[in-house]
C-alpha cells in the first residue's frame, strides 16, 4: 500500500515475516494514528500490546528447530548463543491495525518509550483501545496521557506493581512442611 512514506513522524518500515510494521516518533503517535485512519482507511485497532526489552542486546541462548518439532524435555539451549540486535528504548508499543475492506490490509503501528515517559492515547481516533490502554497500563506501567479513565482492568486497584515487566519481582511465598516451625 502507498502512502506509508506520508505517514507523520516515520522513522522507519520494517516489512518481515509478511507483516508491516511503521514505527513512529513517541511524540507523533496521535498524528500518525490519525492519519493512518482518515488517509489511508485503518478503520479498526484489533489490538494494543506493550513489550519490555529490558536487559535486550546481550547474549541470548540460541535455539534449533525440525521438521519434528522440538523435544520440550531438552533444554532450551540447543544451537549457537545469538547477540540479540540492541533496542532504540526499553518499551515498545504496538498497535494492530485493519483497514477493512473487500480485499483487507493490516498494519503495525509502533513506538517507543523508555521507564518514566508517557505515549498520547489514541481513544478519540479508536474508541477501542480504551479498554487496550487500559490492559497494557495496568500489566506493564505503560501511561497513555489524555486517557479518559486511566485505571487498573484486570488486576486488584491496590496491586503494587505491573507483573509482566521483566524487572517485576516473581516472588512467592516460603513453603512450610507439616512438623517444621
Amino acid at each position: 500500500m502507498s502512502g506509508y512514506k506520508q505517514v507523520p513522524g516515520l522513522l522507519e518500515v520494517n516489512e518481515a515475516l509478511g507483516e508491516t510494521t511503521l514505527v513512529v516518533e513517541r511524540e507523533r503517535l496521535g498524528e500518525a494514528a490519525l492519519y493512518l485512519r482518515d488517509e489511508l482507511g485503518f478503520n479498526y485497532l484489533a489490538d494494543v500490546a506493550g513489550a519490555d526489552y529490558l536487559g535486550w542486546g546481550g547474549e541470548v541462548a540460541g535455539s534449533w528447530g525440525s521438521a519434528e518439532g522440538r523435544d520440550l524435555n531438552v533444554p532450551y539451549t540447543l544451537g549457537p548463543s545469538l547477540v540479540a540486535k540492541p533496542k532504540p528504548k526499553r518499551f515498545s508499543v504496538s498497535y494492530h491495525l485493519l483497514a477493512l475492506r473487500d480485499d483487507p490490509v493490516r498494519v503495525r503501528l509502533q513506538t517507543w518509550l523508555d521507564d518514566g515517559e508517557e505515549v498520547a492515547t489514541v481513544v478519540e481516533i479508536w474508541p477501542t483501545a480504551d479498554w487496550l490502554e487500559r490492559e497494557v497500563y495496568d500489566l506493564m506501567g505503560i501511561v497513555f496521557a489524555g486517557h479518559p479513565n486511566p485505571v487498573r482492568v484486570l488486576m486488584p486497584e491496590d496491586w503494587e506493581g505491573h507483573p509482566l515487566r521483566k524487572d517485576y519481582p516473581i516472588g512467592g511465598e516460603p513453603v512450610r512442611f507439616s512438623g517444621e516451625e
